[in-house]
């Protein structure tokens, strides 16, 4: 491909609405360009690395046994209402009504319909196991895009879904669709960390995710790691074990005092001169309409995952002030769940097991209880956001955190499509039962953003070879100069007969213009045809390296083509 005829626009400043460094550079290289919020075109350059990564997902996949299919984008209503999604799933489904006045949605995932497609096909125990999978176009209408392609609402995924008549065999597909994605990412040159998470909308009671760890912000979820032991966990799914804390206070009696306001943890700490966790913190959430209120302790976040979860709960909120006022008959700030335990749901968190001698709040405005202690024993839930430093519950070393983006994930689904959706197999014994299934997933765009997050400098993308739009490209200092310019051809030329994919930057531009578009765009490999070309030299350089070497025209083209050819036999 020549530069000339490339379909692509470079921009000298970042879009100002651009947050995460991916959606920068894919905006400013000239990858995607936005149609509407969260909606993006994928430009040439893009559109070869999205295909690139497909390419790679589906030689794994092919490998390890699964089979592609394509379904449709348009999804009935009447397949989510009968497996009980219709109303669950949130207005993150953006449904809507045919001519014929029929509900339908744009498929955000494919549960149902692959459920519905094996249904009548696939009816007995001797056509199983079966593990079927597609890329697809998905839409979900999110509140609030952001990050580019790591958050839209449009994007590519690869969904596959597996069907069965054991446990026994989920397990085993659930382990070589692990060994698949580890290859699959590998291959696109990220190193992953496979991590404990919630099912979330998609259901099932095992998850994982597949998680690019990074520096920044832009990650996702805060990812909790042990470096002693396997365990990982993303927040909404990291159980811990504190670390031994106070939790006693100087107050040994109970007693009601004045604590004007002071509404605050830590404004209370510093009041009484107690440490935050001997505070018995009393949070007000609307679950489902319902009040629902978690007693944590005072230096303790809760993890609203975790407390959906807990609650089998469609949706949670914050309470507001008047809210808190309704159910409770006191102001926000001095709450507590003592003479409330027969008007609404409480639940206890694990953090506040052995706490003596507490501060609470008094239900009354400017005062707070001390001294206060349970009086019967409690069931505890985990509904609390473990924090860096405490205890990994595997080995009891300190946990690290560090933020990560999702690229991948595989869930064990069980029977929670099949069976309410009635679709089964006939078993050994003639018995229809319903299928056993999993579910993996693999964000395809997501993934490419997520190798710029990794992989990017100051001057642009570092793409890894194997998902980078080009291998290489080939600058002539001055197109108009006759050496130069019959030597770049050369280089291009058997370049493009060694199985390179190669641009040639034919432009009639300043060599500076041509150099920070090559690394903008992220060619992994450049060879720039200058003045040194008398000698029958060029000089060779890695985007992943900032020094170059004067090598002849022939060594260029060998180092290039050798890792070209060697990334194909991987």
């Amino acid at each position: 491909m020549k530069m000339s005829k490339l379909f692509v626009q470079t921009l000298r400043d970042f879009p100002q609405d651009a947050e995460a460094m991916s959606h920068k550079l894919l905006v400013r290289a000239g990858y995607i360009k936005k149609l509407a919020n969260g909606i993006y075109t994928y430009l040439p350059l893009m559109n070869r690395v999205i295909s690139k990564i497909e390419q790679i997902t589906r030689e794994e996949l092919n490998k390890a046994g699964a089979q592609e299919l394509s379904m449709p984008f348009v999804q009935p209503a009447e397949l989510w209402k009968r497996s009980g999604r219709w109303g669950a799933y949130g207005k993150e489904l953006l449904r809507m009504k045919d001519r014929h006045d029929v509900e339908l949605c744009l498929g955000p995932t494919h549960e149902e319909v692959i459920t519905s497609v094996v249904d009548g096909i696939v009816t007995s125990y001797r056509q199983l196991p079966l593990n079927l999978y597609q890329f697809q176009l998905k839409f979900r209408d999110e509140i609030r895009p952001r990050f580019g392609l790591l958050r839209s609402r449009e994007f590519i995924m690869k969904d596959g879904y597996s069907f069965h008549g054991s446990q026994e065999s989920l397990d085993e597909e659930y382990q070589n669709m692990w060994r698949a994605y580890k290859r699959i990412f590998e291959r696109c040159g990220l190193e992953t960390k496979a991590v404990q998470s919630d099912s979330g909308a998609i259901g099932g009671k095992v998850s994982h995710e597949f998680m690019v760890l990074t520096e920044t912000q832009t990650g996702e979820d805060d990812v909790f790691y042990c470096k002693h032991c396997d365990y990982s966990a993303n927040s909404n799914h990291c159980t811990s074990i504190l670390n031994d804390e106070i939790t006693t206070t100087r107050f040994d009696k109970e007693e009601l005092i004045d604590t004007p306001n002071v509404k605050t943890i830590k404004d209370l700490a510093e009041f009484l001169k107690v440490s935050e966790n001997n505070i018995l913190k009393s949070v007000l959430y609307i679950a489902d309409s319902k009040p629902v209120m978690v007693m944590i302790r005072g230096d303790k976040e809760v993890e609203e995952t975790k407390l959906l979860n807990v609650l089998c709960a469609n949706e949670i909120r914050p309470a507001t002030d008047d809210e808190v006022l309704e159910y409770t008959c006191c102001v926000p700030g001095f709450v507590t769940c003592f003479g409330l335990e027969n008007k609404i749901k409480i639940l206890y968190d694990k953090s506040i097991a052995g706490m003596k001698n507490f501060v609470t709040g008094a239900n009354i405005k400017d005062k707070h209880k001390v001294g206060v202690n349970f009086k019967s024993d409690l069931n505890f839930v985990d509904v609390s956001l473990s924090k860096a430093g405490e205890k990994c519950p595997v080995c009891g070393q300190p946990l690290f955190v560090t933020r990560g983006i999702e690229v991948g994930n595989i869930f064990q689904l069980g029977t929670k499509y099949s069976e309410p959706m009635n679709v089964c197999y006939t078993d050994e014994k003639g018995e229809n039962k319903p299928f056993i299934m999993g579910c993996y997933g693999i964000g395809i765009t997501r993934t490419a953003s997520a190798a710029i997050e990794k992989h990017h400098d100051e001057y642009g993308i570092i793409w890894p070879l194997a998902i980078a739009p080009y291998h290489c490209v080939v600058v002539p200092v001055n197109i108009q100069e006759p050496d130069q310019k019959e030597a770049a051809y050369t280089i291009y030329e058997k370049l493009q007969k060694n199985g390179v994919e190669v641009v040639l930057d034919d432009r009639d531009d300043r060599a500076g213009v041509k150099f920070k578009d090559s690394d903008l765009i992220g060619f992994p490999f450049r060879i720039t045809v200058g003045k040194a070309i008398k000698e029958g030299k060029v000089e060779f350089k890695m985007r992943s390296s900032k020094e170059f070497d004067v090598i002849t025209i022939e060594e260029a083209i060998k180092r290039v083509t050798e890792e070209v050819l060697k990334l194909n036999e991987d």
